[in-house]
C-alpha cells in the first residue's frame, strides 16, 4: 500500500484543482472522481487512454445507477431483472456491464501477451494500453498461483476486479464525504487536524500521515457515527446458540447491526456527538467497532480505504482551504446499498502554497 502514497495524493490534488476558488461544489462529487480514479489506477492499473477514458465513464454509468435505492432493489429481487431492452433499468445495467467485462478482459488479454509472467514486469515495460507495469493489484492478482500452482482464470480475475470496485469505490467516497462535512462543521477539529499536519514540517511521507493519532481518531469516529454498511451480511445458526439471553435454534438467520452497535450509550457515551477523542481515550474491541465488518468475513479492503481516507483528507487539508457553501441540515440516508450523507455543498476559499499548512489562519478565525 505504502507505493500507493503519492498516487493517492497526487489524484486528490488533480481532482480537487478543478474546482476554482468560490465555485461551490457538491462534495461528495469530487470524493467519488478521486475514488474512482484511485481504483482506476492502483486496482485496475490503467493510465490516461482511450480504455481509461472508457472505464472511467461505464463505472461512473454503472455505479452511479447502484446508488439509487431504486434500481439497487433489483438486484435482490430477481422477478425484476428482466431486460426489457436498453432503457429498462436492468437491460440498461446488463449492457453496461458487458461493456465493462469486455475492457477487463481486453485489459487482461493485453497484459498476458505484452507480458507472461508478471512477476518479471519492470518499469519499462510501458505497453500501449497503458497500464502501470509493476505494483497494480491486477498485476499482483495475475502473479498469484495457488497450492498446485495454478494462476487465476480470466473469469476469477475479472470477478476479483468488480468486486474491488464495487465494494471500494462507493464506500470510500461515503466516508470521505462524511469526514469532510463533520471536519468542516466543528472549527476545532478541523485546528487541531491542521496543527498535527503542521508538525510534520513539511514532510507528507504517506506513512507518517496513516500513523497520525488525532488524524485516524477522526475517520474513526466519522465512520463511528454514520457508518457506511447498517448491517453486517447475514450468518445462518448451525447448531442451537444461546445468545445474550435469546435462543436461536439451528437454521435461523442472524444480522449484525453496525449503526446501533456504535451507538450503545454504556460503550460511547452521547452517541449522537461527533467525539474523535474517543479514539484517542480508548481501545475499542472488534465487537464495539466494526464499520468494516467483523470475523473472517470483515471487508479484505479495510486497510487500503483508512490509508486512502487518511491521505486524501491530509492533502485536502495541506493543498485548499475549503468552506461550507451552504448552512442547510446533513442527514443520514439510503444510496443503494449503502448509506451516506444527504447532498451538501462545499466551495474552495483558496488554494495554499504546497510548502505551508494554513496554521496562521486558522488559528485566527
Amino acid at each position: 500500500m505504502r507505493s500507493y502514497g503519492d498516487l493517492i495524493r497526487d489524484i486528490t490534488e488533480q481532482v480537487m484543482s478543478d474546482y476554482a476558488p468560490g465555485q461551490p461544489f457538491l462534495a461528495r462529487k469530487p470524493m467519488q472522481m478521486i475514488s474512482l480514479r484511485v481504483i482506476l489506477r492502483a486496482v485496475f492499473g490503467l493510465t490516461e487512454g482511450p480504455r481509461y477514458q472508457q472505464f472511467e465513464k461505464l463505472l461512473g454509468m454503472m455505479l452511479d445507477g447502484l446508488s439509487n435505492p431504486v434500481c439497487a432493489s433489483i438486484l435482490f429481487v430477481p422477478s425484476l431483472r428482466r431486460d426489457l431492452g436498453p432503457f429498462s433499468p436492468w437491460g440498461k445495467f446488463v449492457r453496461t456491464r458487458q461493456q465493462i467485462d469486455q475492457l477487463i478482459y481486453d485489459e487482461i488479454a493485453d497484459r498476458r501477451r505484452t507480458h507472461p509472467d508478471p512477476q518479471k514486469q519492470t518499469e519499462a515495460d510501458e505497453p500501449d494500453s497503458g497500464f502501470l507495469s509493476r505494483n497494480d493489484i491486477l498485476t499482483l492478482l495475475m502473479s498469484a498461483r495457488d497450492e498446485a500452482g495454478e494462476a487465476l482464470s480470466d473469469i476469477e480475475l475479472r470477478d476479483e476486479l468488480m468486486t474491488l470496485l464495487i465494494a471500494g469505490h462507493e464506500t470510500t467516497a461515503t466516508a470521505l464525504a462524511w469526514a469532510l462535512y463533520w471536519i468542516h462543521r466543528l472549527p476545532l477539529v478541523r485546528q487541531r487536524l491542521v496543527h498535527e499536519l503542521g508538525s510534520l514540517d513539511g514532510d507528507f511521507d504517506p506513512t507518517a500521515v496513516f500513523r497520525l493519532p488525532y488524524l485516524n481518531a477522526v475517520c474513526s469516529e466519522a465512520l463511528r457515527i454514520y457508518p457506511v454498511a447498517l448491517l453486517t451480511f447475514p450468518r445462518v445458526a448451525r447448531s442451537r446458540v444461546e445468545l445474550t439471553g435469546v435462543s436461536l435454534e439451528p437454521g435461523t438467520m442472524v444480522t449484525g447491526c453496525i449503526y446501533l452497535a456504535h451507538r450503545r450509550k454504556n460503550v460511547y457515551p452521547d452517541p449522537e456527538e461527533f467525539k474523535p477523542n474517543r479514539f484517542l481515550e480508548r481501545h475499542y474491541s472488534p465487537f464495539e467497532f466494526l464499520p468494516f465488518g467483523g470475523g473472517i468475513r470483515r471487508c479484505i479492503g479495510m486497510a487500503f480505504a483508512q490509508f486512502e481516507m487518511k491521505l486524501v483528507l491530509s492533502t485536502i487539508l495541506a493543498r485548499f482551504d475549503l468552506a461550507r457553501a451552504d448552512a442547510r441540515s446533513v442527514r443520514q440516508t439510503r444510496r443503494g446499498l449503502v448509506s451516506g450523507p444527504t447532498p451538501f455543498r462545499m466551495m474552495i476559499r483558496k488554494r495554499l502554497s504546497p510548502d505551508r499548512l494554513p496554521l496562521a489562519e486558522s488559528k485566527g478565525r
